[in-house]
């Protein structure tokens, strides 16, 4: 297998591994000027042709994860349930009027 095949493959495993919507939770970030903090949660928007994860942050911040260089990991199916029940209860908040 050639150079260029391979890193087909791998982009391709990127973009099956974390398709859009997939929670990530970054846990430090290689050589960026400026760095999203670690332990910082975000969600996978696209993955490009050369496998980087392109994620919208919990922070506001937007940004491109490069594996292999950024140390990152999927949400476990507890935290994504934490999260779903923190969302839930802050639907159920009561509305205040103006």
């Amino acid at each position: 297998m050639n150079r260029f095949e391979a890193e087909r493959r791998f982009a391709q495993r990127m973009k099956d591994n974390y398709p859009p919507g997939t929670r990530i939770m970054l846990l430090s970030m290689g050589d960026d000027p400026r760095p999203v903090e670690g332990n910082t949660r975000g969600t996978v928007m696209a993955v490009d042709d050369i496998g980087t994860l392109h994620c919208d942050f919990d922070n506001g911040r937007s940004l491109g994860i490069v594996p292999g260089e950024d140390s990152f990991r999927k949400l476990t199916d507890e935290e994504l349930a934490e999260e779903q029940q923190e969302n839930m209860d802050e639907d159920n908040a009561p509305v205040m009027g103006m």
